[in-house]
């Protein structure tokens, strides 16, 4: 691992006790940040054996997505413009059925590809396979949070449980600790409370916390009241999930009473604003839970649902929706923005040493390229980050102080490799693709 100092950066920390921007220049040593100037500074280029010039760069904390299902890039555009119920039961599930191994190592790649060329350099995961997703993780050199999901309504619930256990065995805090691994029950409707009971036995067992989908759609929480006369979060509180460290996923369709359950127990929340407007499922009031103090970090959900991986696009949205949602253009200004796609999805992700650029904090940083038409002029780093960057202006990622995209190439991934081993299994699990003249 290279000592490197970045030079003559602007500068977007995250750090409340640094400016909001500064031009400076970065040292990073053994995986951590060392050193920050906050001036065109006399940092010892002799403590480093790479330099990079960041002069045309804003040097900022990698993205963190809180939220997603690597391998269904495998997915993507083959069942859209369909309700979550419908889409599920008729569409996914079905073909997940038919999942290899590899077909998950091969999605997995291909998220992680596209999310490095994006700025992400944390990403949460629940999925299938998750060996191999794990080993995906530690060839490419991205940070991971990784759950084996869990259906407790069908015959392998029990092997979930046992192959979680395994996994976290074997897994977590590999690759000196990039890989962090949590349970993964997949939502209450599909885990009924006989069997949430046992994945808190399983949480209290192993330490680790649990990320799953709660009050998603409406129907969601109307069958639940039906069934339980409690919401969906109700439900999980009152048999004690919330006494064990819990990401929640979506929120949507929150009472007021949810909301005070959410905060009242520092519940993480994973807000996925552009897959939840395209299954139709809403908007969650985000505002809302800002105001109780709920930890909330942006996700982006599967590729089959969103249909990128973009965290640039989905923080846009975010801040972009609370505006509109509440006719107020106050509200999610730029700075809070960038915050719950880096450093609050840190904290939900119950990561405590990255998410900002800071000394002792791990080298996990993005550049963007500012020498582009639509990021000049140069009025408010903050705001242009949010309302006018793209995904095409990353130039730079670096996870624990290695280059995994250095001018917007890929350094630990053969890209062309992947996109055509990805197809290829896309095509096979869907029979779409190629056989229809794509």
């Amino acid at each position: 691992m290279k000592n490197t100092l970045i030079k003559g950066a602007l500068l977007i920390t995250m750090d409340d006790d640094r400016p909001d921007y500064f031009r400076g220049d970065i040292l990073v040593k053994n995986g951590l940040v060392a050193t920050i100037s906050e001036s065109n500074s006399d940092l010892d280029r002799g403590s480093a054996e790479t330099t990079i010039d960041a002069r045309d760069l804003i040097i900022m904390p990698g993205f963190v997505n809180t939220h997603g299902h690597a391998a269904m890039t495998l997915l993507r555009s083959y069942a859209d413009d369909m309700p979550l119920q419908d889409w599920l039961e008729n569409k996914i599930w079905p073909t997940e059925e038919r999942l290899e191994s590899d077909d998950v190592y091969w999605g997995t790649m291909l998220a992680i590809s596209e999310m490095i060329k994006s700025g992400t350099t944390t990403f949460a995961d629940m999925y299938f396979f998750m060996e191999r997703v794990a080993e995906a993780v530690a060839e490419s050199g991205i940070r991971a949070v990784l759950s084996r999901g869990m259906i407790g309504i069908g015959p392998g619930g029990e092997e979930a449980l046992k192959n979680t256990e395994q996994f976290i065995a074997n897994w977590h805090g590999a690759e000196n600790g990039r890989i962090n691994v949590t349970l993964g029950p997949h939502a209450p409707y599909t885990c009924p409370p006989e069997y949430l009971i046992k994945v808190m036995d399983l949480a209290g067992k192993t330490g680790r916390p649990m990320q799953i989908h709660l009050s998603e759609t409406k129907n969601e929480v109307e069958e639940s009241i039906n069934k339980h006369s409690k919401s969906p979060i109700e439900l999980v509180h009152e048999l004690g999930l919330f006494n064990y460290r819990v990401i929640a996923a979506h929120c949507v369709h929150l009472s007021d009473r949810d909301i005070e359950l959410l905060a009242e127990n520092n519940v993480g929340v994973a807000h996925n604003p552009g897959s939840n407007l395209k299954l139709g499922n809403g908007m969650a009031n985000i505002t809302k839970m800002l105001d109780r103090g709920i930890n909330l970090g942006i996700g982006t959900d599967g590729a089959s649902s969103n249909n990128n991986l973009d965290m640039l696009e989905e923080m846009r949205l975010a801040a972009l929706l609370s505006k509109g949602t509440n006719l107020d253009p106050t509200l999610m200004p730029a700075k809070t923005a960038i915050k719950l796609a880096t450093r609050m999805g840190a904290k939900v992700l119950f990561l405590a040493d990255t998410g900002i650029i800071k000394e002792g904090y791990r080298a996990d940083l993005i550049g963007l390229n500012c020498n582009r038409p639509h990021m000049v002029p140069m009025h408010d780093p903050l705001a242009q980050v949010v309302y006018s960057a793209a995904a095409a202006d990353v130039s730079l990622v670096m996870v624990e102080g290695k280059v995994l995209l250095e001018n917007g190439n890929l350094t630990t991934l053969d890209e062309e490799k992947i996109m055509a081993e990805a197809s290829q299994r896309a095509i096979r699990l869907t029979g779409t693709g190629k056989k229809n003249g794509v």
